[in-house]
């Protein structure tokens, strides 16, 4: 079966939080993290069905829901889940927010691998934990983890959690089994537990497999969580359900009670009904997904490589958020895009905006159909020639 992802689906005027936060019509926005295309169609064929009934009542999760997560871990990513690990709730950002709320008391520490994404902060200070500060390492156009600064920084008694995110957002790195196992060892030798946020872990390329953090030992197992949903992949973020993995019973007992205490213990009919459609009968259309995405990937390098040859595009192992250095610019980041919002109505997210080590960077969000892609990065082009006053052919005057 064939899928058109080049088709555009208008999306201004329907209450769309990408497409209709900007007033003005001509604004294109590639920040906000979902896609602008039409999601599977075996989703939308359930979900219509489900409409065509007519009744919206509260929701009981049924057993085929927890059936199809737990084939879809097993068949896609050699990860037996058992059902009773599974905790649904609303969405992976009030997952972590509830699992900080279970295992820390304010003025714990809780360790993010910066930059890193936004809501993590958030989540943190909402709980009243502090933030420590574990710098990636950005080296040769490539970040690797810093394990001597996490170790200093694991052994801070007052650290209790490490929020761990695989695939990266928004540096686009997808951990490998080597770096996962030294992040498990340092946690487990200095007690800190880790929260594996991998909301991206399906939208991955050839030669970078997702490993789940949980799936490499008993013991990680037990020291960690690991919270997931069909969103980011799917295109589903609106319906507003997610997963939380926990295996210990204890710390299952606490998240659930801090979970009702957030009051994010309930969810939508359609959300689960998407669910079951995408991880049962959905592949397919998945696996076509990531080879357009790759393809727009590859198109924006090459049209970085022609015209803007000085920026850095960062290797993109997973998701669909490309990472861009802009220092060459001289310009800060939050300079840069405010810049193409006003001169060019492009919307692309600020490095500043994802903590310590994103000066200078900038996100830029390609699932949408090529012809709007390169739209974007036309515009791109417009601002950096005249605010860099360069040449055709990419070189600074």
């Amino acid at each position: 079966m064939t899928y058109d992802f080049d088709m555009i689906v208008p999306r201004r005027g329907t209450g769309s939080y990408k497409w209709d936060t900007p007033e003005e019509e001509n604004v294109l926005p590639m920040w906000v993290a979902d896609m602008d295309f039409r999601t599977a169609p075996a989703i939308i064929e359930a979900l219509q069905k489900r409409v065509e009934h007519g009744i919206f009542g509260y929701a009981k999760v049924p057993e085929t829901y927890y059936d199809a997560v737990v084939r879809w871990f097993e068949s896609r990513h050699r990860w037996r889940i058992n059902p009773q690990w599974i905790i649904y709730t609303s969405g992976v950002v009030p997952a972590l927010s509830a699992v900080i709320k279970a295992l820390t008391v304010p003025g714990d520490k809780v360790i993010v691998q910066t930059p890193a994404y936004n809501c993590f902060y958030s989540s943190i200070r909402n709980n009243g934990c502090e933030l420590s500060v574990n710098n990636l390492i950005y080296q040769d156009g490539r970040y690797a983890m810093d394990f001597k600064d996490l170790e200093a920084k694991a052994a801070d008694p007052k650290a209790k959690i490490l929020l761990l995110c695989n695939p990266h957002n928004p540096v686009g790195r997808v951990w490998t089994p080597e770096e996962l196992r030294r992040i498990g060892d340092i946690c487990l030798r200095n007690e800190v537990f880790v929260v594996a946020d991998e909301i991206h872990c399906e939208l991955t390329y050839e030669g970078h497999d997702y490993t789940p953090f949980a799936s490499l030992s008993e013991c990680f197992l037990q020291n960690s969580v690991t919270c997931v949903s069909p969103s980011k992949a799917f295109n589903l973020a609106g319906l507003q359900i997610a997963n939380i993995i926990v295996a210990d019973k204890e710390v299952r007992r606490r998240i659930d009670r801090a979970i009702n205490i957030n009051e994010v213990c309930d969810v939508n009919p359609f959300g689960i009904i998407a669910t079951i459609a995408a991880y049962n009968d959905s592949g397919q259309w998945l696996d076509a997904l990531r080879k357009y995405l790759w393809e727009n990937y590859e198109y924006l390098c090459h049209f970085f490589e022609e015209h803007l040859p000085q920026y850095s595009v960062l290797p993109l192992e997973g998701t669909y958020l490309v990472w861009i250095d802009c220092r060459a610019s001289g310009i800060g980041s939050d300079a840069i895009t405010l810049r193409l919002q006003k001169e060019q109505k492009l919307l692309v997210n600020s490095g500043t905006m994802y903590g310590p080590g994103g000066e200078g960077f900038i996100r830029l969000n390609i699932a949408c159909p090529r012809i709007l892609l390169a739209d974007g990065l036309e515009r791109i082009l417009k601002y950096i020639r005249k605010h860099m006053r360069l040449l055709p052919h990419g070189k600074i005057r």
